[in-house]
């Protein structure tokens, strides 16, 4: 799959976001290593600190499928789902992908149509606390 093929496949999900609140829709596609595509969407709640960012969708529906290994993720969003450029993943998104993702795991933010950036993980999430740091005790 190419970068472009997953980034369309980031905006796509955007459809299912649930964002009565805020209005900012996002959605993520993420590569596993296999070839298989796990798509997600942010879900909102009122009491807000329930709520999920769309890349951790995709990366828990990976993980509870058994998928482990990953090669790229790429995030799209935007106020009423309108891509008007760069909407990176929260601090707790790239914690997530810490967990599961070296440090050259590639994230493409979609910047607006057929354009995006890629990050290596290691770049938007610099000394990040990850499974390593515990074996180290």
């Amino acid at each position: 799959m190419t970068n472009k093929e997953l980034c369309s496949a980031a905006v796509d999900a955007i459809k299912n976001a649930y964002a009565p609140y805020s209005g900012y829709k996002v959605g993520a596609a993420l590569l596993t290593k296999s070839g298989k595509v796990y798509t997600g969407c942010n879900i909102e709640n009122a009491s807000y600190s329930p709520t999920v960012c769309a890349e951790r969708t995709a990366v828990f529906k990976a993980v509870s499928d058994g998928e482990r290994d990953f090669l790229k993720i790429a995030v799209a969003g935007g106020k009423n789902g309108e891509i008007a450029g760069e909407f990176p993943p929260c601090g707790v998104c790239r914690q997530v992908m810490s967990e599961f993702c070296s440090a050259d795991f590639e994230v493409l933010v979609v910047k607006g149509e057929n354009s995006f950036t890629e990050y290596k993980l290691s770049e938007i999430l610099p000394y990040s606390f990850n499974p390593d740091h515990l074996n180290k005790v």
